[in-house]
């Protein structure tokens, strides 16, 4: 319960995955998210069906780093069982290579979040409200300013926390409670119209409040005391998370139905439209509307004879222009189609309908179905169970891979071909000029 109430504020709450997802096209965002979401949990699943139970394994191999003690408590939630296997199993190599897969881990996640950061602090802050009239110069010295600001402070928060002896198990476990009030509002800001502003900003504060009154106080009254372990402990962080998070909700919904709001989601969905037409310079036509005049357009008619236009570049001219018009052509062909799905929701729906039974199938079975009754059971694996487990975490964990490497390079091999030809088309040219 802990994991599903922190895993939904860090999905709900990262800019990281909104700028993915809304710089993506609606009916293929779905299937990647669905895809991601499956390639990442053979993280988990194989980390800790290789090295975890390995390290519990090892504890009483001389090789083992805590030999003859078994690893602390706090070892273990500092995320080090898989370091202390993989530097048993294959000494030094092992532990290079297990810090090479955390480095990547690492580096790629603080990347997502230096520039979604910055990308607040540049755009939604200083170009708002600081200084409007912005020039495209001003924004990118600003943008790397705020990723060198944020970076420098993760690091100073990186530090304290080591110092004051605050590690990833704690963090992972109180995480939640913190951000988890504002889950619900964040959701319903997208999928209902009637939550209000001031539902939106009261659900998030009071949730944190909530969220942690009840974390000290099940701290206090059941251990005692509070202290790093007490307020780290399964029972008081679970309080938390479940205060923050039900709280969120139900204040959302209830200040909602007492003011509702009515907003318009031709609004958000205008938002890719609009980037279409930048930088262009609309002329007023016969009727007094205005819409883009050029040679280079073209009308889309979407799925409910709704017309929308878009930019198409000429033929090439020359044959220097044919690699560039056939890049323009192919983004711009892209664009025509984003803006016929924007001007025809309908054409969302099966979308819709797909992210909501994968959501729905996929929580229920990993959240409920296989690890409540194994628990409430106590069920102690048998010898033939276990292998099953560990086959399926390797086609997991293989499968992931697919995902991951393999199906990228074949959903653009059409690029990689014309990549090839024009690459080859270069040297044979040179060859004839030399």
């Amino acid at each position: 319960m802990i994991q599903l109430c922190s895993g939904s504020g860090t999905v709900f709450l990262d800019q990281a995955y909104w700028q993915r997802a809304i710089a993506s096209r609606p009916t293929t965002a779905v299937r990647a998210y669905i895809l991601g979401g499956l390639a990442w949990f053979a993280i988990p699943f194989g980390f800790a069906t290789t090295l975890g139970l390995a390290a519990v394994a090892l504890t009483d191999n001389p090789s083992f780093p805590t030999y003859p003690n078994p690893p602390s408590s706090s070892q273990i939630s500092a995320g080090l069982a898989s370091a202390f296997a993989a530097s048993t199993l294959l000494g030094k190599s092992g532990a290079v290579a297990l810090l090479i897969t955390l480095f990547m881990a690492v580096t790629s996640c603080a990347s997502a979040e230096l520039i979604a950061v910055s990308s607040i602090l540049t755009f939604d802050i200083y170009k708002t409200y600081i200084k409007p009239t912005a020039t495209q110069e001003n924004l990118i010295f600003v943008a790397h300013i705020n990723v060198a600001v944020f970076g420098l402070t993760m690091s100073i928060f990186a530090i304290i926390w080591n110092v004051i002896g605050i590690d990833l198990g704690w963090l992972f476990l109180v995480m939640g409670l913190l951000i988890g009030g504002a889950v619900f509002p964040t959701a319903f800001a997208i999928t209902w119209r009637r939550q209000s502003k001031a539902a939106a900003i009261a659900g998030p504060v009071c949730g944190l409040i909530a969220g942690l009154t009840a974390w000290l106080a099940e701290a206090k009254v059941y251990y005692g005391e509070i202290t790093l372990a007490s307020t780290g402990s399964n029972y008081a962080t679970l309080a938390g998370n479940l205060a923050a998070i039900m709280t969120g909700l139900i204040v959302s919904v209830v200040v909602s139905f007492i003011k509702p709001d009515n907003f318009d989601w031709s609004t958000t969905r205008a938002i890719n439209a609009e980037s279409i037409f930048e930088g262009q310079n609309p002329e007023p036509n016969s009727t007094g509307s205005s819409t883009p005049q050029n040679d280079s357009e073209k009308v889309v008619k979407s799925d409910n004879d709704q017309l929308t236009t878009a930019p198409v570049v000429a033929a090439a001219t020359g044959p220097g222009d044919k690699h560039v018009d056939a890049i323009r052509v192919d983004e711009e062909r892209q664009m025509s189609i984003d803006a016929a799905t924007e001007q025809d929701p309908k054409s969302l729906r099966s979308a819709f309908i797909l992210a909501c039974i994968a959501s729905f199938v996929l929580t229920f079975i990993m959240d409920f179905l296989i690890p409540i009754p194994m628990f409430l059971s106590h069920y102690q694996f048998s010898e033939h169970f276990f292998l099953a487990w560990v086959i399926i975490s390797f086609i997991w964990v293989f499968s992931s891979t697919f995902i991951s490497v393999c199906l990228p390079i074949w959903e653009t091999r059409s690029f990689f071909g014309q990549l090839f030809r024009e690459v080859m088309g270069d040297i044979r040219g040179n060859k004839s000029k030399a």
